[in-house]
């Protein structure tokens, strides 16, 4: 490869599942302001940014405010009752074991990302918040990500976007069927297939630059 590997993760039902702190957080929420919100189905479509889920139950005039109230929430509710998805360690282990970086791009408030990362002991090399599908691609391309891997539709239109190799964990809203037919080049059960996964691929890369390098050397 021609420049250090760096792969980017997705994070929340990727790397993280939050589900019982965003319920929790949810909960908190309705409790704060009055307006009733069904934490239970709010956490069925974790992925797509905050606003999309309080526009749900919110007039539209108050989203930006209530989402501020929401994130000033999460760091009291949210963060000691979310769990690292199986493989999540070993996953980042595995990356930096192959000589690369792994970076974390998310939807999620980036402050609020790296609080999940620091308590799970998850050690990631850069993390970028606020991003969602096609935009995942600016920090992917800036940190010259080769894979992305996510849970969510929007995070294979992210890679697709950056041109790095899309690889799909079915451990979030989207099933294995939902993330081929959005053009994932890998689907995985889950994080504990990666390092597998990773060290083919990196042995594919060094395969095929021999071959390019040996070409040009006898052209």
């Amino acid at each position: 490869m021609a420049h250090p590997l760096t792969v980017g993760f997705d994070l929340d039902m990727t790397l993280i599942d939050s589900r019982p702190g965003i319920k929790a957080t949810y909960q908190a929420l309705s409790a704060r302001t009055g307006t009733h919100v069904d934490a239970d189905e709010a956490i069925g479509r974790i992925g797509p940014p905050l606003e999309e889920e309080i526009r749900r139950w919110f007039p539209a005039e108050r989203v930006a405010e209530i989402s501020d109230v929401y994130r000033a929430l999460y760091p009291e509710h949210a963060i000691t009752g979310t769990l690292a998805m199986p493989g999540a360690r070993e996953a980042i282990a595995a990356v930096h074991a192959a000589g690369g970086r792994a970076i974390v791009v998310t939807a999620k408030f980036e402050p609020n990302a790296k609080l999940h990362l620091a308590h799970l002991g998850i050690d990631a090399d850069a993390v970028i918040g606020s991003l969602w599908a096609e935009a995942k691609a600016e920090a992917l391309r800036e940190h010259k990500a080769a894979v992305y891997v996510g849970d969510h539709t929007g995070d294979v239109r992210g890679a697709r976007t950056a041109d790095a190799v899309s690889v799909a964990v079915a451990t979030g809203p989207c099933d294995a069927e939902e993330l081929r037919a959005a053009g994932a080049d890998v689907v995985l059960g889950d994080l504990t297939e990666f390092p597998s996964w990773l060290n083919r691929y990196v042995a594919e890369e060094a395969d095929g630059a021999e071959g390019a390098d040996a070409a040009a050397a006898s052209a």
